[in-house]
C-alpha cells in the first residue's frame, strides 16, 4: 500500500467518462488525493450507470471513451503524481443478449458450450424439466400466452437463427434447425440445402461434453453457418425459401413451440425466477449470472486485462466487489495477490458486531463500511435510546424487537426471491442425508425447514470454511450460535438434524456431496442477509434511520468513545479504507450527521412528528401510506432538507418497495404506490408544514455541520486510507442511489479552493454555507500526508463535558481533537480540558498555537469544532 494515502471515488458512466475524470485530476491533486478510485470500467452493458454489469472482461468500456480516453486519464494522473484504485467485479457478469459472447454461446450450445463451466449453472437442478437447460425468465406473461399471442419471433441473420421478444434475444441451437432447412430444401428443390440440414442435425448433441465432441461441434457449426450464409447471399430464391420457412414457423405456434423445446434454454415468465432459477446470480438479480471465478481458467480470462493494468502501473490498487459471493474467497484472494505481485487489495466486506476479517487473507483490509458505522455511532447519544424507541413505537405502533424483524424478513426472502437457492440447498441436503442412515428418513420439507431456520439465525453474512481443513474458531462460534438461536426459536425442530447440518456447514463430514453443501450454504447465507436485512429491514425498522446503513446494526445505538479508541488502536488491517459515504450508502454522511442529532432530543422530535402526523391525516388515501413510512419520510425530510419533490417521490417509491410490506418491486400495488406519491406531493405542497420543517431543521444545521466536520477530521486522521466519495468534500445531502450519483460541480469546488488559497480559514468561514469549511479541513489534513500506519494513542479529556470529546495522538507529532453530541454540548465546555504532550503545538486548521499541558476545550476549539495540532 506504499503511496496510497487518500482515495477519491468517482462513478464513471456515459455522462462522466474517462476524459471527464481526467479533467478533475488537477483539482484532486490540489486537494491532496493520492489515488483516483474508479467504479468498474471494463466493458459493461449498454447504458450502464455503475459498471457492475460487465459483459466483456477483455475491453475497456467504450461508453467511457475506450482505450484512447483511458490513456489520457492515465497520463493526467501521472503528470500530477497520482494513480488509480479500480473496483473489480469477480462474482458475476451481466447477460443482456449477445453483448455477452460467453453467455450467448452457452444459450446456443448448452452444456457443450466452451463457456458452460465459466458460469455457476446447475445443469441437473431440482426442477427436472430444466435438466441441461438454462431458465431464461424474461417473459411478461405465461409462456403459452406469449407464444400464442405472437410475441415471440424467429429470425434469420445470415446463417444463424434467433428468437426475439421485445428487446430480448436468444440464439437458436444450430443442431435444431435441421427440420426447418429440410423443409426449405424441399421448397426450393436444393440438394445443397438438404445436405446442410443433414449436417446441422448431425452436430454433436449438447449433452455430449467431452473435449473432442465440443471442439467438433464448435468447429462444424461455424462452418455450416457460414456455408448457409453464403448460399443465402448468392441465391435470392434459396434465401426466400429459408425465410418462407421461418415465416411458416412464426405463423404456427405449435411449430415455434416445438423448435423452442429443442433449445438449451427455457423461456419463461419472469416470476418463475424466484422459485426455479437454475443458476447462481448476484442476490436476486436474474440478469447478473454468477461466475466460477474459483476455477483457474475462468480467473485467467476474467482478470487478464486487470492484471495487465496493474503490471503496466496504470492501476496501483484493487477493490474486490462482493467477495462473499465467491465459492472460496481465500483461494481467489491468494491467486489475485500472486497475479498482481502483491498490489494493494481491499475487499467489500460487511463485518457484523465484533466480527473480523480472516487473518490469512492476503489483503490490506476492507473498503470501509466497518469504519463508516463505527465513526457514525460516535454522534449518536446512547443515553437516549429508550426514549427514541418509545417515540418510534408510540407514533408507528411497529414492533421494536430487531432480532424478530430480521428473522421475519429473512424468512420472507427465502420463500420468495431466493426460494430457488433454498430449493437447491435442499436437494443437496437430501443427497447428503441419504448417505447418513441416521438422517435419511428426513423429508425434503423437513430439510428445507431446517435449512431456512439455520440460515435465518446466522448473525454474519457468511463463514469461510474450506472442506478438508479445520474450521476456524470464529466460524465454529458463528455456526454454533446459529444452531442455538434456531432451536430456541423453533424447539420443534429435530436438534440432532440441526447439529448434523451444522457439522456439514463446518466441513466435518467428508464426501463430495457434503463438501458441496458446505460451500453452497456459505454462498446463500450472504444474499439472504443482504436482501433480508440491508434491503428490507433497513426500510422497516425506522427508529433512527441514520443507523440503517450498509454494514450497520440499527439495534446498536451509538459507539462509545472507548469503543472507537479500542478499534482504532488495534494494529489489524490498517490498510483499510476509511469511508463515510459510498455509492451504496443509504444516505450521505451529512444526512446521517444531521439525523444523529435527533438522538439527543427525543422529546422535541417526538412532539414534532406527532404534530406533523396529525396535520397530514387529510392527505391519506384509504389509510395509506402507513405510519411507519410516514415516520421514515419525516426523518428523510429533516435529514436532507431542503428536498425537492421529485427526489422525495423517487426516494419514497424505492423505500416502500424495498420494505416489501404493502408493495414491492416483484409485487407492486398500484393503489398503494399512488397513495404514497400523492401523500409526498401533498406534504411538500403544504406551506404550513414546510415552514415548520424549515424552522425545525434550522436549529440542526450548525450542529449537524459541526458533527460532519468532526467526522471528516476523524476519517482523515485515523489509521488507514482516507476515502472521499465524489462531491462529499462539500456539504452533501444525498439519499440512496441513484440520488447519490447526481453530477458533481467540480468548477465550484475548484473556485472555492482558489478562495481558500487566498483567504485561508477566514475565507472558509465566510463561505461556510457552501461547505468551504469542510473543503478547508480536507485540503489541510490531506496535506499533512499522515502515514496510515502511525501509532494511535487515545487522549482522555477531563471535566464535566468530557464525553463530548474525542482526542488522540498520531505518532508523537500530531494531536487530533473533535467535539461530538453537539445538541447536548450547546457550545458550553465549562472547564473541560485536555492535557497536551510536552512541547509547542500549532493547529493546522486555525494556525492557533498551544503549549503542552492542560488546555481548555473552549480555547482549543475556539474557531472550529475540531483541531489538529502539529508539533512545532
Amino acid at each position: 500500500m506504499e503511496g496510497i494515502r487518500a482515495t477519491y471515488r468517482v462513478q464513471l458512466h456515459a455522462g462522466f467518462t474517462f476524459d471527464d475524470a481526467a479533467a478533475t485530476v488537477p483539482y484532486l491533486a490540489r486537494l491532496g488525493v493520492s489515488h483516483l478510485y474508479c467504479s468498474p470500467y471494463l466493458q459493461a452493458a449498454k447504458g450502464s450507470t455503475h459498471g457492475y454489469d460487465v459483459v466483456d472482461h477483455s475491453r475497456l468500456n467504450e461508453e467511457l471513451g475506450g482505450e484512447a480516453a483511458f490513456g489520457r486519464l492515465v497520463e493526467a494522473l501521472s503528470a500530477h503524481g497520482m494513480s488509480q484504485v479500480l473496483d473489480i467485479v469477480p462474482n458475476h457478469m451481466a447477460i443482456p443478449g449477445r453483448d455477452n459472447a460467453w453467455w450467448w454461446d452457452v444459450l446456443e450450445n448448452g452444456p457443450a458450450s466452451r463457456y458452460a463451466s465459466f458460469f455457476d449453472i446447475d445443469w441437473d437442478p431440482p426442477e427436472r424439466k430444466l435438466v441441461a437447460q438454462v431458465l431464461v425468465p424474461v417473459l411478461g406473461d405465461q409462456y403459452g400466452r406469449v407464444l400464442e399471442d405472437g410475441q415471440l419471433e424467429l429470425r434469420r441473420e445470415g446463417g444463424s437463427f434467433l428468437v426475439a421478444y421485445h428487446e430480448h434475444e436468444v440464439p437458436i441451437s444450430p443442431r435444431s434447425v435441421d427440420d426447418l432447412l429440410s423443409a426449405a430444401a424441399e421448397r426450393c428443390e436444393s440438394d445443397e440445402v438438404a445436405s446442410l440440414a443433414t449436417a446441422f442435425g448431425r452436430l454433436p448433441h449438447a449433452l455430449i461434453t467431452d473435449r473432442a465432441s465440443v471442439d467438433e461441434r464448435h468447429r462444424d457449426k461455424e462452418i455450416l453457418k457460414n456455408r448457409l450464409a453464403d448460399l443465402c447471399a448468392s441465391s435470392v430464391d434459396l434465401a426466400s425459401a429459408v425465410d418462407e420457412e421461418v415465416k411458416a414457423v412464426n405463423d404456427d405456434p405449435d411449430a415455434l413451440h416445438n423448435l423452442l423445446e429443442r433449445q438449451n434454454y427455457r423461456l419463461a415468465y419472469w416470476r418463475t425466477a424466484g422459485q426455479e432459477l437454475d443458476y447462481r446470480r448476484f442476490f436476486d438479480i436474474t440478469t447478473l449470472v454468477g461466475l466460477r471465478t474459483e476455477d483457474e481458467p475462468v480467473f485467467r480470462e476474467t482478470h487478464a486485462l486487470v492484471t495487465a493494468l496493474v503490471a503496466d502501473g496504470a492501476v496501483e490498487g484493487l477493490r474486490i466487489d462482493h467477495v462473499d459471493g465467491l465459492r472460496d474467497p481465500y483461494e481467489y484472494l491468494e491467486r489475485l495477490h500472486s497475479a498482481t505481485s502483491g498490489t494493494y487489495l481491499v475487499v467489500e466486506k460487511i463485518l457484523e458486531g465484533d466480527e473480523t476479517l480472516p487473518e490469512r487473507w492476503s489483503i490490506a483490509g476492507t473498503s470501509g463500511y466497518d469504519y463508516l458505522n463505527e465513526v457514525n455511532g460516535l454522534f449518536v447519544d446512547p443515553q437516549r435510546e429508550a426514549a427514541m424507541t418509545e417515540v418510534y413505537a408510540r407514533f408507528t405502533g411497529e414492533p421494536t424487537d430487531y432480532a424478530d424483524i430480521c428473522w421475519n424478513a429473512k424468512q420472507q426472502i427465502m420463500r420468495t426471491v431466493l426460494a430457488a437457492d433454498i430449493h437447491r440447498l435442499t436437494a443437496l441436503a437430501a443427497d447428503v442425508v441419504e448417505r447418513h442412515r441416521r438422517y435419511r428418513d428426513h423429508t425434503r420439507a423437513e430439510l428445507r425447514d431446517a435449512l431456512r431456520e439455520l440460515i435465518a439465525a446466522f448473525g454474519v453474512y457468511r463463514t469461510y470454511v474450506r472442506p478438508g481443513e479445520e474450521a476456524s474458531a470464529e466460524d465454529v462460534a458463528q455456526v454454533d450460535a446459529a444452531v442455538t438461536t434456531a432451536l430456541a426459536r423453533r424447539p420443534d425442530l429435530d436438534a440432532d438434524l440441526m447439529r448434523f447440518l451444522a457439522d456439514v456447514a463446518l466441513g466435518r463430514h467428508d464426501g463430495p456431496a457434503e463438501s458441496e453443501l458446505c460451500l453452497r450454504m456459505q454462498q446463500v447465507t450472504s444474499p439472504v442477509m443482504a436482501k433480508g436485512v440491508e434491503d428490507t429491514v433497513f426500510y422497516r425498522f425506522n427508529r433512527l434511520v441514520s443507523l440503517n446503513e450498509v454494514g450497520g446494526e440499527p439495534d446498536h445505538f451509538g459507539t462509545s468513545v472507548e469503543e472507537y479508541h479500542r478499534r482504532r488502536a488495534s494494529a489489524s488491517w490498517r490498510g483499510s479504507l476509511r469511508a463515510t459515504s459510498t455509492h451504496d450508502t443509504k444516505r450521505s454522511e451529512d444526512v446521517r450527521t444531521r439525523l444523529n442529532l435527533l438522538s439527543e432530543m427525543p422529546d422535541r422530535w417526538g412532539a414534532a412528528v406527532e404534530r406533523w402526523g396529525a396535520m397530514h391525516e387529510r392527505h391519506l388515501v384509504d389509510g395509506a401510506p402507513d405510519l411507519n413510512f410516514r415516520y421514515l419520510l419525516y426523518q428523510t425530510l429533516v435529514g436532507a432538507w431542503p428536498l425537492p419533490v421529485d427526489r422525495a417521490v423517487a426516494y419514497a417509491e424505492k423505500a416502500t418497495k424495498e420494505a416489501k410490506v404493502h408493495t414491492s418491486w416483484v409485487d407492486p400495488s398500484p393503489a398503494y404506490d399512488a397513495a404514497v406519491r400523492s401523500f409526498v406531493e401533498a406534504v411538500l405542497a403544504d406551506e404550513d408544514f414546510t415552514t415548520e420543517v424549515g424552522a425545525f431543521v434550522s436549529e440542526l444545521v450548525e450542529p449537524g455541520r459541526a458533527s460532519s466536520l468532526a467526522q471528516t477530521v476523524l476519517k482523515l486522521t485515523a489509521p488507514g486510507v482516507a476515502d472521499i466519495y465524489q462531491g462529499t468534500e462539500l456539504w452533501d445531502l444525498s439519499l440512496v442511489d441513484p440520488d447519490n450519483r447526481r453530477p458533481v460541480d467540480y468548477r465550484l469546488r475548484s473556485e472555492l479552493l482558489d478562495e481558500l488559497d487566498r483567504g485561508g480559514l477566514d475565507a472558509a468561514l465566510a463561505r461556510a454555507d457552501d461547505g468551504a469549511t469542510k473543503l478547508w479541513a480536507v485540503q489541510r489534513l490531506l496535506g499533512l500526508r499522515l502515514d496510515p500506519l502511525l501509532p494511535y494513542t487515545p487522549l482522555p479529556a477531563q471535566g464535566p463535558k468530557a464525553r463530548h470529546v474525542v482526542a488522540y495522538l498520531r505518532g508523537s507529532d500530531h494531536v487530533v481533537v473533535v467535539s461530538r453530541l453537539h445538541i447536548g454540548l450547546a457550545g458550553d465546555w465549562q472547564d473541560t480540558a485536555l492535557t497536551l504532550p510536552e512541547g509547542q503545538w500549532v493547529d493546522v486548521l486555525s494556525d492557533a498555537s498551544h503549549a503542552g499541558g492542560g488546555v481548555g476545550l473552549r480555547t482549543l476549539l475556539d474557531r472550529l469544532p475540531v483541531a489538529v495540532l502539529r508539533k512545532a
